[in-house]
């Protein structure tokens, strides 16, 4: 492609890994960089390519321009651009057959090389798996060290008070910086810090935005009005914080009344732990307070399945699929993850258990009443040593061993 943009929140490896790519490059929040790619943008178009754009939201401009640059000579591999940031309230080109988005994520658990994989959810979509193999090391306390070792690769190697402060830092600078930078002046600071604490508490669930509100305000009488808290949501996507998984609406209608309201994720599971002031231990230990929102679970459970939903996203997007999970309207069923690709489905749940039950798998064998077999691959997720086929067909799957 003749134009790429990396999307992603703060801290990912958006330069790092676009500079490895780069014959040229211009970064934005460098003041002296962006007056000089102000006054005359042909140099950038004149450059070596690939050329960089490091933080392009600060110029939104230089969209159009790449944009015509492209059309002029679409050549491929001309351009970069990363952005932390979606600029709000600015009229962009939509890019399409131009510019081509990708979304970087904090670190999956495959790509944080814990272990071999060895399931393919590539493989899985087309039907090609009839049994899985595989032993992993990663325990339960190995995925609650990931949980709040965060995805961000700078943050992994600190210690654990350093890892707790810089995650402070970071959602600090969100309130107080970022949020000015997309055009909102927040007055109350700790309203808004009490709404991500409800928002981390809300991980995992689909509860309504009018009750993570009243989490985070509890008692007060004079409320944020909805509509502000509406724009926190807005600005904190376009941020990249929010990674929500929305709900599966097949076109057909065999399975009545489905839930629309997507699922509640923030990037990077850390940042809920902290939010949260949980720390390994107390995740261990099973202290911690409940979380909020109509599905059950413990707060481990729900940043457990927050830590494979962060895996999930990355995966689907590598391998051409998309990402959504299905609750019906009234709750009598739901699947936590529904993986599609053309008219194919892995139905994935997560599980913090070694192995998987009856009871586990109830959900999946409704599923298996209602989408055809021959189409549908079922999936138990779960913190266990060995990877195994079920008798009735569902795949148990430990989540270090499951990759793209």
């Amino acid at each position: 492609m003749p134009a790429v943009v990396i999307d992603g929140a703060k801290g990912v490896g958006k330069t790092r890994t676009a500079t490895r790519l780069a014959a040229s490059t211009y970064s934005l929040v460098n003041r002296v960089q962006r007056a000089t790619v102000e006054a005359a943008p042909e140099l950038v178009a004149g450059a070596v390519p690939p050329v960089l754009l490091d933080e392009w939201q600060k110029l939104p401009w230089l969209w159009d321009y790449v944009k015509t640059w492209v059309d002029e000579a679409p050549t491929p591999g001309r351009f970069l651009l990363t952005g932390s940031a979606t600029p709000r309230g600015v009229s962009l080109h939509s890019g399409a057959g131009r510019i081509v988005r990708v979304r970087m994520r904090p670190l999956s658990l495959a790509e944080r090389q814990l272990t071999e994989p060895t399931v393919s959810l590539s493989a899985l979509l087309d039907g090609a798996v009839e049994r899985v193999a595989g032993a992993s090391s990663v325990g339960l306390e190995g995925y609650v060290h990931e949980i709040v070792a965060s995805g961000f690769p700078a943050l992994r190697p600190m210690r654990p008070r350093a890892r707790q402060v810089a995650l402070d830092g970071y959602v600090a600078a969100i309130v107080e910086r970022e949020f000015a930078e997309q055009g909102l002046l927040v007055r109350k600071p700790d309203v808004l810090m009490q709404w991500l604490r409800a928002y981390a508490a809300a991980t995992g669930s689909t509860a309504s935005y009018s009750s993570i509100l009243d989490a985070a305000t509890p008692g007060e009488a004079a409320k944020p009005a909805a509509s502000t808290t509406l724009v926190y949501r807005d600005i904190l996507t376009s941020l990249w914080m929010i990674d929500a998984v929305p709900a599966w609406l097949p076109a057909f209608s065999q399975f009545g009344a489905l839930g629309k309201t997507p699922k509640h994720y923030l990037a990077d599971p850390a940042l809920a732990a902290r939010l949260l002031r949980v720390t390994e231990d107390e995740l261990l230990r099973g202290t911690t307070a409940d979380p909020l929102g109509p599905q059950h679970g413990t707060v481990l459970g729900r940043l457990f399945e927050a830590l494979v939903a962060l895996s999930l996203q990355t995966y689907a997007s590598v391998i051409g699929a998309n990402l959504y999970h299905l609750r019906t309207s009234r709750g009598e069923h739901e699947v936590d993850f529904i993986v599609e690709r053309d008219d194919r489905v892995v139905a994935i749940e997560v599980k913090l258990a070694q192995v998987a039950d009856t009871k586990d798998v109830l959900h999946l064998a409704w599923l298996a009443t209602k989408w055809p077999g021959d189409r549908l691959t079922r999936v138990v997720v779960t913190t266990g040593p060995q990877a195994y086929s079920r008798p009735d067909g569902v795949h148990v799957v430990p989540a270090a061993l499951l990759g793209p």
